[in-house]
């Protein structure tokens, strides 16, 4: 294992992730370890709040954060979900961790990572984590190998239906109850009190504002009728309703987190207690959001820049606000200087310790002087101004073939533009021909960041897993599987979706899997099947291994998942298991295939989830 090393990204070009380590500041607190509270949101733009200066919106308890602590003006993750949620889980850049897409395996972090539950819990910490994990579904990516002792949520991307919809706890399937964003905060509290009187690391992914747009109520009929003053920069883009629909759900969020530090303030740790608030990346939608340009899945501000509050009563200053750059891969240094942990990493990190920002005085210059002095590297004069440590600091952004860089000064697009952002946030004027120095400087940069990120990603080097000896559960759905003849997915996104069509006996559904453990497991399939199609015979197989289970039981319930607009994207249906019995499987890579012997209806059923427990753990 190698000490943790606070890289910034300049460095990991100059230096080719150089392994030395660096001493951390002290810890800003006394007595008991204090506990930290990682809250994200999902979807949530940088103009989705009341404090950023949207008046079409109220959220005073997320705003409350930033007035009793930190408030970062310059703040970036990644475009989309399962990268930024990776670059926090490792404080790395998420190609380094293989992370490629939001599904199908894609998201998934390779295994020699090592997280930030993992840290904090082999340092005493209860760590906990409730909501959407889509860093992987199987054992060993799934969360409770992470570092997780307590998992409540979902793995995969997104969710399609948001009113007690199926979810999972430590791997085994449950019933939510009531409207998803509510729960889950209900559940974290629940992890609060359980863990009142021991260290703990609590992270909560919200899956909201997140397509679909559901939201009780409660909160939609604030907004039904209401005027929306704050507009995109193109209004004509702009779909109100949709917008509405985000607004009301961003204010069940702020409802929400007002209940979680109103739990941390009755429990009596308001004092020994980190908060922390971001999003996962830029709104999915054109609507406010401070006038940058891009959205969700763009390397342009608008795609990337998040809110980031900290705050630590009593500790953190109250209204600091900091306007360096900084990113997502900050936060796992960051916090765990702030607790006082000497991390430990298989691998460097790559962000650095935000902490020197967050306190105002001259010990804080001396720590950021001896954190520059011990890497010894720097850009020259060409982005940086020598007189402040901070200025010379890049942060990269990429996203499916698409990249770009910011200096605290200036972004370079993908195109190669170069804007000012300190005057055009906007990126409406393009200097890059009045100053080829600096641009030249930052695309041959930014090209061989880009080069060696991508070189990491390999596509085809994993497997989906069965049968971990230390976890009894392997859920295997739709969203994993590729389907072959007729049988198509009930949507384009795989995440959430199930498979339909399934017509004729040369149809199947397979899985390329590695079996970690020989022996016994039960298997669930969750199905659909209409009362005239019931009687098919389905077969599952492995290497030399078969099963087959006969659909017998009826079970046809109608598309549900009503959105605040009108479309069906994200309808899905409540599946019901059926105990298909017990194969035998041998440890080794093949193929999972599921088909149908005889199908006497129309179709055999329709398909969303297979469930395999471990009859010898």
């Amino acid at each position: 294992m190698k000490k943790v090393t606070f890289l910034t990204a300049s460095a990991f070009i100059l230096n080719s992730l150089a392994t030395d380590s660096i001493a951390q500041t002290p810890a800003r607190h006394q007595g008991n370890k204090p506990n930290v509270v990682v809250i994200m949101s999902d979807d949530q733009g940088w103009g989705d709040f009341s404090i950023t200066g949207n008046t079409n919106i109220e959220t005073p308890h997320i705003d409350s954060l930033a007035h009793s602590g930190a408030r970062f003006e310059n703040f970036y993750v990644a475009p989309v979900s399962s990268p930024t949620r990776a670059e926090l889980l490792t404080g790395r850049y998420h190609p380094h961790s293989n992370v490629y897409g939001t599904s199908e395996g894609g998201e998934r972090m390779d295994l020699d990572e090592t997280t930030i539950a993992e840290i904090f819990q082999s340092t005493g910490y209860e760590t906990g984590v409730f909501g959407k994990w889509h860093n992987g579904m199987q054992y060993p990516y799934h969360p409770n190998a992470r570092g997780f002792d307590e998992f409540y949520g979902f793995a995969s991307g997104h969710w399609g239906h948001y009113f007690s919809p199926m979810l999972e706890h430590n791997g085994r399937l449950v019933q939510g109850d009531g409207y998803i964003t509510n729960d889950l905060t209900e559940k974290a509290m629940q992890f609060m009190e359980k863990n009142r009187n021991k260290p703990f690391f609590l992270y909560v992914p919200y899956n909201t504002p997140h397509n679909p747009l559901q939201v009780p109520d409660r909160w939609w009929d604030k907004f039904e009728d209401k005027s929306l003053n704050m507009r995109h920069r193109d209004p004509e883009k702009e779909n109100l309703r949709f917008t509405k629909a985000v607004l009301a759900m961003c204010e069940n969020i702020d409802w929400n987190v007002g209940r979680l530090m109103g739990k941390v303030d009755k429990l009596g740790l308001k004092s020994n207690t980190i908060v922390v608030y971001l999003g996962d990346n830029g709104p999915q939608s054109w609507r406010w959001n401070g006038g940058m340009k891009g959205r969700k899945g763009s390397t342009d501000e608008g795609g990337i820049r998040s809110p980031l509050f900290i705050s630590w009563h009593n500790v953190i200053p109250q209204k600091t606000k900091v306007d360096k750059i900084a990113g997502v891969i900050d936060l796992l240094p960051t916090l765990t200087d702030l607790a006082g942990i000497r991390a430990e990493t298989n691998k460097p990190v790559e962000g650095v310790s935000l902490e020197p920002l967050l306190f105002h005085n001259e010990n804080s210059q001396e720590e950021i002087k001896a954190l520059r002095g011990e890497t010894g590297l720097r850009l020259d004069n060409i982005l940086s101004d020598n007189e402040d440590l901070w200025k010379d600091r890049l942060l990269f952004s990429y996203w499916r073939g698409s990249a770009s860089v910011r200096s605290q000064k200036y972004r370079l697009d993908d195109e190669g533009k170069l804007y000012n952002i300190t005057k055009d946030r906007g990126q409406y004027y393009d200097i890059s021909e009045e100053n080829p120095a600096i641009a030249n400087r930052l695309e041959d940069t930014l090209r061989k960041w880009k080069e060696a990120m991508t070189e990491e990603i390999n596509k085809n080097s994993r497997l989906f897993p069965i049968g971990h000896p230390d976890f009894k559960y392997t859920q295997l759905p739709a969203r994993d599987g590729e389907a072959h003849g007729n049988i198509v997915r009930s949507r384009r996104s795989p995440n959430c979706s199930f498979y339909t069509n399934w017509k004729e006996t040369a149809d199947k559904i397979t899985w390329d899997v590695e079996v970690l453990s020989e022996g016994d497991y039960q298997v669930d399939i969750y199905y659909t099947c209409p009362e005239k199609d019931l009687g098919s015979t389905i077969e599952l197989s492995f290497a030399s291994s078969e099963l087959t289970g006969k659909i017998t039981q009826a079970h046809d319930p109608p598309l549900h998942g009503k959105e605040r607009i009108d479309r069906w994207e994200y309808y899905v249906k409540t599946f019901m298991p059926m105990d298909m019995g017990t194969i035998h499987l041998e440890e080794g890579k093949g193929t999972l295939t599921l088909k149908a012997r005889n199908i006497p209806g129309d179709q055999a059923m329709d398909f969303r989830l297979l469930m395999f427990k471990s009859v010898d753990n």
